[in-house]
């Protein structure tokens, strides 16, 4: 193994040959030391070159050895028990998520305990209640506020080449090498909330304060300004209707507004309709927003294709009125349930 240091990155190079050494005890001295090496030594890249399944394996272990670290630190805190803490992380491992997402999802943490839990695991300091503050222009500057938005960061502070970064994820490197490389800057991660660092976005970078909805709330985004305001009047009688004409409003206002069914077009400007989809699918506070498409096209492959993306519903154009009354309203049921279990 060989660990490769520059002022800006932190490189570990593993080179394996599957067959060396008996798969069993491979496995475990590797995992141990993807364990270290994730844990202990942060790192921006580990490259690893040998046997591709093997490594693939030993990678998978390494990410549930970080869960159960994860897990284990809420023990200590006596947040959660050692059982709970084993079947959470089965659970991820069965899911491809990690432990952190599933424990947020079944509503078993909150996100001031995760953040904290992650300063520990990552040995980092913490950062709150900082959206109040006042943020120079130059210091936003630096990164653009959709990549803010979309990576749940905010710059707090910059002083003699130094960026201390709020991060809501702090395994983010990728994000991290980044704005190092292209502002030529040493990054000082702190650990916040994505509540705190999308209510900070939102303020200091769109002028837009974050809302908790007292209604039933829609969001419909179209380009067709006559749509636009033929499917907002459908809809106002039973709802409090919210509407945007590209995906990137959209976006911002799904994170400010809210809202607990989304109508969107399937091609726009600046984000369409699969590229909202996707974004919001990245966001754990938006996943499990039910998101209907409307389409021109309408045939079996185009719906398919919507269902496959994770679309809760499709609707054809011309949008007929008891079509889009059933389908929100279902999509409400939906919403509903999902919030009454958690």
């Amino acid at each position: 193994m060989t660990v490769l240091q520059s002022p800006i990155l932190n490189v570990a190079l593993l080179r394996l040959r599957f067959g060396s050494i008996s798969p069993a005890k491979s496995d475990l001295n590797l995992r141990a030391i993807l364990f270290h090496l994730f844990l202990d030594r942060p790192l921006d890249y580990i490259i690893v070159t040998g046997d591709e399944h093997f490594i693939n394996s030993l990678c998978s272990g390494a990410r549930m050895d970080q869960g159960n670290r994860l897990g284990n630190i809420f023990v200590e805190q006596n947040i959660l028990s050692a059982k709970t803490v084993e079947r959470v992380v089965a659970i991820a491992e069965r899911m491809h998520k990690s432990v952190a997402d599933v424990l947020e999802d079944m509503g078993l943490i909150t996100c001031e305990e995760l953040a904290n839990a992650l300063a520990i695991q990552y040995k980092r300091k913490t950062a709150f209640n900082f959206a109040r503050y006042s943020f120079n222009q130059q210091l936003l500057d630096i990164i653009p506020g959709e990549v803010a938005l979309e990576n749940h960061i905010f710059p707090l502070k910059l002083e003699e080449g130094r960026l201390a970064l709020a991060m809501a994820d702090p395994g983010n490197n990728r994000i991290v090498d980044n704005i190092a490389v292209n502002n030529n800057l040493a990054i000082i991660p702190y650990v916040a909330t994505r509540k705190e660092i999308d209510m900070a976005v939102c303020r200091h970078y769109f002028e837009m304060e974050s809302i908790e909805p007292s209604q039933k709330t829609v969001l419909i985004v179209e380009d067709d300004k006559l749509l636009l305001t033929i499917l907002s009047h459908m809809l106002s009688g039973d709802y409090k209707v919210y509407t945007a004409m590209d995906g990137m409003q959209a976006y911002k206002d799904v994170v400010t507004k809210k809202p607990q069914v989304i109508l969107t077009d399937k091609e726009m400007p600046k984000l369409d309709g699969y590229g909202l989809m996707d974004a919001l699918t990245n966001m754990h506070e938006t996943r499990n927003v039910p998101v209907i498409l409307i389409s021109g096209t309408s045939n079996a492959d185009v719906e398919a294709e919507a269902f496959a993306k994770g679309f809760f519903d499709f609707i054809s154009k011309p949008v007929k009125q008891i079509t889009l009354l059933t389908r929100v309203k279902r999509a409400f049921d939906f919403y509903e349930r999902q919030h009454y279990l958690k």
